[in-house]
């Protein structure tokens, strides 16, 4: 069983009139299975009101299933008893880094976490010290937050929920206030906690570039999985994603352009290093000729 594992998921959202009558039930999240391995790094895709948020709250508790069963570490979310333990495998960082930042120095606010699990003083700095050195902060951890850049501070939220020592990290939209800058480093950060700490990711992104340095992706559309696979597998299918409202990669959707007009490049170029090779490649075959 993978540290996530979802089984026939099924949310509702329930509008109720003044007297507390059902009014309006809106399905969110419609009949998802999914299970994911500890280690991976994963990314769910998809348009505004998809239903990839809603997701990700399941896999912190935040919202329950209305039908079906998630569980996180084993654990079915369902249990009254086992929410504490769920919520120490799976941490959430949010979409707006002030939300989640409380304290008014950066190594209090990294601190706060653990604190509250009753973790001894000792240990709290240990993990203070080296979950700030593993995102890049260590510089500014005598700053007070609010002079801190957008990325910063989400770099900072993502230290606080690594200093409680999830073994998963969900991210909900964690780039999609940021400017390119801050996005490229919030992703970099990511990358590297997955590569060398192990951390089990999932990012719940819009942005495709985002993902093409992961494992797997879920691409979800009107509350359902209406894709799965690799990156390469995703991407190469640019018509099926343009129908559900999504871009490719920018350099993928050329090479999709130059494809159609005749040249012969491969169905799933990610970044621009493979592009130029390609495309080189070309121009040489064509010299030969």
């Amino acid at each position: 069983m993978g540290i996530i594992r979802a089984k026939n998921l099924i949310y509702n959202y329930i509008k109720r009139d003044e007297e507390d009558k059902i009014e309006e039930i809106n399905e969110a999240v419609k009949d998802v299975t999914l299970d994911i391995e500890e280690g991976e790094f994963v990314a769910v895709l998809g348009h505004n009101g998809s239903g990839k948020s809603t997701l990700a709250k399941h896999m912190n508790a935040l919202l329950l299933p209305s039908e079906g069963t998630i569980w996180i570490g084993g654990r079915d979310t369902k249990a009254e008893e086992a929410l504490l333990e769920v919520r120490q495998t799976a941490g959430m960082v949010f979409q707006n880094p002030d939300n989640q930042i409380i304290a008014s120095v950066v190594e209090e606010d990294v601190g706060f976490g653990p604190e509250n699990m009753g973790v001894p003083t000792d240990e709290i700095w240990r993990r203070v010290d080296e979950c700030l050195q593993a995102v890049g902060m260590s510089a500014y951890r005598e700053v007070s937050p609010n002079r801190l850049s957008g990325g910063q501070k989400q770099r900072v939220a993502i230290a606080g929920v690594m200093a409680m020592e999830p073994k998963c990290i969900v991210l909900d939209e964690p780039t999609a206030m940021l400017d390119p800058n801050g996005r490229r480093e919030v992703i970099r950060t990511v990358r590297e906690l997955n590569k060398k700490k192990g951390i089990t990711v999932i990012l719940i992104t819009h942005y495709m570039e985002e993902v093409i340095h992961a494992d797997r992706i879920y691409v979800m559309d009107e509350g359902a999985i209406a894709l799965e696979g690799t990156p390469e597998e995703i991407f190469s299918r640019v018509e099926e994603l343009k129908n559900f409202r999504l871009d490719v990669p920018q350099v993928t959707e050329l090479a999709y352009n130059l494809r159609k007009k005749g040249i012969p490049l491969s169905p799933c170029i990610l970044d621009i290093q493979d592009f130029v090779r390609e495309l080189a490649e070309f121009r040489k075959q064509r010299v030969s000729l």
